[in-house]
C-alpha cells in the first residue's frame, strides 16, 4: 500500500521571507494610498488655501507644479531604480514626499506653497512607479496581477473618500491638516519599507546618458508646463527639445528611456496604447464636472459626483482583470478593455444632452474599459522586460499615461472652446460632443494597436525572488 503523500511544510527561513514580503507589500500599498489620498484631498481644500494665502491669480500653480515635477521625475526615479536600486530610491522618493507636505502645511505664501508643492511631486514621481516595479519583480505574474489590482482598488477608495476628508478638514480643522493628513501614513509605510523589503546590495555597473535625461526633462518640463498654462511657445519648445533629446537616447547604452525595450513589440504598444487612452480618458473627465453644471444645471456636488463612476468601474474592472487573466491571454483583456472605450465613448457622442444619469453610468463603463486595458498592458509590458529595464519600462508606461492626460486637457478645451466653456448650455453640450469623437478616434487607434499583439497563454513566471536589487 503506497502511503498518503503530503507536502512538506515550509522552511522557517522561507516562511520569514514570505512573512516580510507581506508586510513589505502592506507598507507599498499605504504609499500608493499615501499619494492618491493627498491628491484628493488637496483639491477639495485647495479653494480655501487660494483665499488664505490670497493668490487667487496662482490658482493653478499648485497643481501645475505638482503635476510637472510628478510627471518628469517619474521617469528619472524608474531608470535611477535600475541602476542603483529600488529600495534606497523608494525610501528617498518618501521622505522628499512628506518633507514636501509638512512645508505644504506651512506655507506662508504662494511662493512658498508652490515650491513646497514641486517638491511634494518630486517625492511622488518615485511613489507609485517604483512600487509597482517592485511588485514586478516580488511576485510571479499571476500573483501581481492581484497585487496590482489592490493597488487599484486603494487608489479608487482613496479617490473615494479623499474629497469627503478634505472638506471635512478644512470646514473642522484648517486647510493645512490636508496636507499634514498624510503624515501617519508615510511614517508607517516607509518605516515598512525600510524594515521589511529585502535588498542585496548588488549596484549596476552602468552610467546613464545624463545628456539625454536632462533634454528629456527639460522637453517634457517645458510641454506639461506650456500645457497647464496654455503658453504654446514653452510647449512648441518641449516637443522639439523631446525629439532631440529621443535621438541622442537612441545613440547611448544606458538611455533614460528603455529604448531596447521599446523596439519590441509588446512595450511599445503599451507606451502608445497608454499615450493614447490617458489623452481620450482623462482630456473627457475632466471637463465633466462642467457638463454637469452647465448643461444640466446641477451643482457642485453633483460635479464632483459625475467623476465617481468612472472611478468605481476602473477599480472593479482592473480586480476582474486580474481573476480573468488565470484564464484569458492578456493581449485579449486589453483588446476587450479598447473595444469598450470605443463603444461608449461612440454612446456618448449621441448623449451629450441626455440626463446625468446616463452620462455617469456610460462614466462607469468607460471606467471599467481602462480597469480592464490599463492593468493588463502594464502587466504585458512587465513581462516582456528585462531585469535590469523593469523600471525604466514600468516608469515609462505611467509616464506615457500622464502625458497623454496633459496633452488630452489642453486639446479638448481647444476642440470645446472658451466661449463655449464660459456660457454653458448647447454650446457646451456640442463642444464636448466634439472631444467625444476625439477620444473615440484614440481609443479606435489604441485598438488597433492592441490587436497586433500575440495571443498567447498566460506563462507564469519562476518563484517569485526574495530579494530586491
Amino acid at each position: 500500500m503506497t502511503p498518503p503523500t503530503t507536502t512538506a511544510p515550509a522552511s522557517p527561513n522561507q516562511a520569514a521571507l514570505d512573512q516580510a514580503r507581506k508586510l513589505a507589500t502592506v507598507g507599498l500599498i499605504l504609499g500608493v494610498f499615501l499619494n492618491a489620498l493627498e491628491s484628493s484631498v488637496v483639491a477639495s481644500a485647495m479653494p480655501s488655501v487660494i483665499q488664505d494665502l490670497n493668490g487667487q491669480a496662482f490658482y493653478a500653480l499648485p497643481f501645475a507644479a505638482y503635476l510637472l515635477t510628478s510627471t518628469v521625475s517619474s521617469p528619472l526615479w524608474g531608470r535611477g531604480s535600475d541602476i542603483v536600486g529600488r529600495k534606497k530610491l523608494y525610501l528617498t522618493g518618501m521622505a522628499l514626499f512628506l518633507l514636501g507636505s509638512v512645508l505644504c502645511g506651512a506655507a506662508q505664501n504662494m511662493g512658498w506653497l508652490i515650491g513646497a508643492r514641486a517638491l511634494q511631486g518630486l517625492g511622488a514621481g518615485a511613489l507609485l512607479s517604483i512600487a509597482l516595479t517592485i511588485i514586478g519583480e516580488l511576485y510571479t505574474l499571476e500573483q501581481r496581477g492581484r497585487v496590482q489590482a489592490l493597488f487599484s482598488g486603494v487608489w479608487g477608495i482613496s479617490g473615494l473618500v479623499g474629497p469627503l476628508l478634505g472638506g471635512w478638514l478644512t470646514e473642522t480643522w484648517s486647510w493645512r491638516w490636508t496636507f499634514f493628513v498624510s503624515l501617519p501614513f508615510g511614517v508607517a509605510a516607509f518605516f515598512m519599507v525600510s524594515r521589511y523589503l529585502r535588498q542585496s546590495g548588488v549596484r549596476r555597473q552602468t552610467q546613464l546618458d545624463w545628456g539625454g535625461a536632462a533634454l528629456f526633462t527639460a522637453g517634457s518640463a517645458l510641454l506639461i508646463w506650456g500645457l497647464e498654462l496654455k503658453n504654446w511657445g514653452a510647449a512648441a519648445a518641449g516637443v522639439l527639445i523631446l525629439a532631440g533629446a529621443l535621438w541622442v537616447e537612441s545613440r547611448h547604452a544606458s538611455p533614460l528611456l528603455p529604448m531596447s525595450a521599446l523596439r519590441d513589440q509588446i512595450p511599445r504598444v503599451a507606451f502608445v496604447a497608454n499615450l493614447l487612452a490617458g489623452a481620450a480618458y482623462f482630456g473627457v473627465i475632466a471637463y465633466l464636472p462642467l457638463y454637469a453644471q452647465g448643461v444640466t444645471g446641477r451643482g457642485a456636488t453633483a460635479a464632483g459626483a459625475i467623476l465617481t463612476p468612472a472611478l468605481v468601474g476602473w477599480t472593479l474592472a482592473s480586480i476582474l482583470a486580474a481573476q480573468l487573466m488565470r484564464r484569458i491571454p492578456l493581449a485579449r483583456i486589453s483588446q476587450l478593455g479598447f473595444a469598450v472605450l470605443v463603444v461608449v465613448f461612440a454612446a456618448l457622442t449621441f448623449t451629450v444632452h441626455a440626463p446625468l444619469w446616463v452620462t455617469s453610468a456610460l462614466g462607469f463603463v468607460v471606467g471599467s474599459g481602462m480597469g480592464f486595458s490599463m492593468l493588463t498592458l502594464l502587466l504585458s509590458a512587465q513581462g516582456a522586460a528585462d531585469k535590469g529595464e523593469l523600471g525604466a519600462v514600468t516608469s515609462g508606461v505611467l509616464f506615457a499615461r500622464q502625458m497623454g492626460g496633459a496633452l488630452g486637457v489642453t486639446v479638448m478645451a481647444l476642440l470645446i472652446g472658451e466661449a463655449a466653456i464660459a456660457s454653458g448650455g448647447t454650446a457646451l453640450a456640442e463642444g464636448l460632443r466634439s472631444a467625444y469623437f476625439l477620444a473615440l478616434g484614440l481609443v479606435a487607434v489604441a485598438l488597433v494597436f492592441t490587436l497586433t499583439l500575440k495571443v498567447t497563454p498566460l506563462a507564469l513566471e519562476g518563484e517569485a525572488q526574495s530579494t530586491v536589487p
